[in-house]
């Protein structure tokens, strides 16, 4: 009886090792065909140099856009596309500082395998007689650095937007362990819409945890303090230069002229606009202090920043809704209306 219990166990042992080790070459023959259907689409968006030098008219410096230090320089270009033309952004990594290469591997997989509405889009690239280039999607309004910070037509609305885009896409990255490393107002992009891209994946790392980078990341303002004194990069680094960047938006400065001013105060955007509810403004404040708090643990996630984020704009979404009904409710007496805007602007500026 138990030779034939032991037999049965046998013929059931190699049944189950049998299937498994079918399963398990079934699903290494999937993601091998995976791999090389996306390998071979990869292939797909590869440029050759002499189309890219064609587009950015041989790099000429009338069409540098900007520098990313010793990443490279960013140009601006057109590509043919049906009867006319598309315009792209070429970014040239600098391979002669023995970091472009790196950089150029990094951007390049992490734009390709991690798609999403608020990172900005692969087009192409060129990776040719020691030429490593990436070619971008062009998003009309650049980047947020420039004249948008302290700009009326930049309303506490479209910060808020921007700033939930920023939000979106940094949780969607974390979630597949993937640290930005370089969060700044200079790589986050607009397009017509004022709808948010990510960019500058440079300096970003993918890993389970934390890792120690072989080179500097992020931008010296905003970097987080217990990075430079640990050179582990986490994503609570990524918070933190969220953080700066939000504050950034909120007093409408840059980081080294809030600095300048020893503190911030309620921008002129804010003053001006009776729209702005205060409840909405105090919300956002207190992320900007929970993402910069000085201990890591204590930061919030990237999704806990989104839901804070969008309980902000509902918050000042709600108070337009209110607004409008009252106006049409009490039609042709605007006065009262304008009552309910004025006693909450004033509630900020006091």
């Amino acid at each position: 009886m138990r030779i034939l219990n032991l037999q049965k166990y046998l013929i059931m042992s190699i049944v189950i090792f049998k299937f498994n080790i079918v399963n398990m070459l079934s699903m290494y023959v999937i993601n091998l065909v995976s791999h090389r259907s996306q390998e071979n689409n990869k292939e797909n968006l590869r440029m050759s140099l002499e189309d890219v030098k064609l587009a950015t008219e041989n790099f000429h410096d009338d069409n540098c856009i900007g520098e990313r230090g010793s990443l490279g320089k960013v140009y601006i270009g057109k590509v043919p596309e049906g009867g006319g033309f598309r315009t792209i952004v070429v970014k040239r990594f600098d391979t002669g500082l023995g970091q472009g290469e790196q950089q150029f591997s990094n951007e390049l997989q992490i734009l390709w395998e991690y798609k999403h509405n608020n990172v900005i889009r692969l087009v192409g690239y060129c990776d040719e007689k020691d030429e490593k280039v990436i070619v971008y999607e062009y998003l009309s309004r650049r980047s947020l650095d420039g004249w948008y910070l302290n700009d009326a037509s930049f309303t506490w609305i479209k910060r808020l937007n921007v700033c939930i885009g920023v939000a979106s896409a940094l949780d969607f990255l974390h979630g597949r362990k993937v640290i930005h490393g370089d969060i700044k107002a200079a790589n986050i992009l607009l397009n017509d819409d004022w709808e948010a891209k990510l960019a500058g994946f440079g300096l970003s790392l993918i890993s389970p945890l934390y890792q120690t980078a072989d080179y500097v990341c992020g931008t010296p303002q905003n970097t987080d303090p217990l990075y430079n004194k640990s050179s582990f990069l986490t994503e609570e680094s990524d918070i933190y230069a969220f953080g700066m960047v939000l504050r950034q938006i909120f007093c409408g400065r840059s980081t080294l002229a809030i600095n300048k001013y020893e503190g911030y105060h309620i921008p002129d955007y804010i003053r001006s606009d009776k729209r702005i509810v205060l409840e909405s403004v105090t919300t956002f404040d207190k992320i900007i202090d929970q993402c910069l708090h000085q201990e890591r643990e204590k930061r919030p996630t990237a999704k806990e920043v989104l839901m804070q984020l969008k309980k902000a704009l509902e918050f000042q979404v709600s108070y337009h809704t209110l607004t409008r009904k009252v106006t049409l409710f009490f039609k042709g007496k605007e006065a009262f209306s304008l009552i309910v805007s004025q006693t909450n602007v004033n509630s900020i500026s006091n």
